[in-house]
């Protein structure tokens, strides 16, 4: 296994926000909605009492749209857990640089680009350039071995996800959100080839996205190198135990 991964391995439980609901999307489809929770800060509280060392927020509505939408509760999270111990990794309609800026002005640890980042290369190194790799992460949304914006709908441009973690990371990227489309609030397990051979392709961290049930899934992305893992659907329907999965990768050796 990489040694990026061996002893710094992290759970994101994720919260994703649409009409500042706590929702999730099955394969990205915005008519496969599933609401968990009105309170996203109320979620995110329980997530840092679980010992989550990070947390990633994404702004569905924004990733939609094409800039932010859920600014206010965003920022409530971010307030929230600002003494509670856990990092926070904002995504979903960031595409400028004052977009980006205000989110990590507000208390934002980290933000992770998408659209714009396929789209504009330069704007991800320039972003690097001024605030540090370590708050730019890059979101790749994978679908077919292509790396897909605008929100994942249909007939969106994408970039093969090789061409994509090359040039980005050459730009400066030190992390990368990897997640398969197809696999996506389906718990179908995560897509290991696909994570692989990103891992592969990169000296960046990997975070694994996509189809993770349970332990035995977050230690199947540890061993092929990935640096964490994003869970949603399975913290949410009460097959993945948030805390206990935190303590099990913890004692397992890397």
């Amino acid at each position: 296994m990489s040694p990026r991964s061996a002893s710094t391995f992290a759970i994101l439980p994720a919260i994703d926000l649409r009409a500042g609901r706590v929702v999730r999307l099955q394969q990205g489809d915005f008519a496969r909605e599933r609401i968990y929770a009105e309170d996203p800060v109320a979620v995110a509280r329980g997530f840092a009492a679980d010992g989550a060392p990070w947390i990633h927020v994404v702004d569905l509505d924004g990733a939609r749209a094409g800039e932010r939408r859920e600014t206010s509760t965003v920022r409530a999270i971010v307030t929230a857990l600002r003494d509670l111990g856990p990092r926070v990794q904002v995504a979903g309609g960031l595409r400028t640089d004052e977009a980006v800026v205000d989110v990590l002005r507000a208390g934002a640890d980290r933000v992770a680009i998408g659209t714009a980042a396929l789209r504009d290369p330069a704007f991800v190194a320039a972003l690097c350039d001024r605030h540090g790799p370590g708050r730019i992460a890059v979101a790749l949304d994978v679908r077919d071995g292509v790396a897909i914006g605008d929100g994942w709908v249909a007939g969106a441009a994408g970039v093969p996800v090789g061409d994509a973690l090359a040039q980005l990371s050459g730009a400066g990227v030190a992390t990368f959100a990897v997640t398969a489309i197809e696999r996506d609030g389906l718990l179908g397990g995560p897509d290991l080839d696909l994570l692989e051979r990103c891992v592969r392709a990169t000296d960046a961290a990997i975070l694994a996205s996509g189809g993770i049930r349970d332990v035995d899934d977050l230690l199947a992305v540890r061993r092929v190198g990935c640096s964490g893992g994003i869970v949603g659907r399975a913290i949410y329907d009460g097959r993945l135990d948030l805390a206990a999965a935190i303590a099990a990768i913890r004692a397992v050796p890397g």
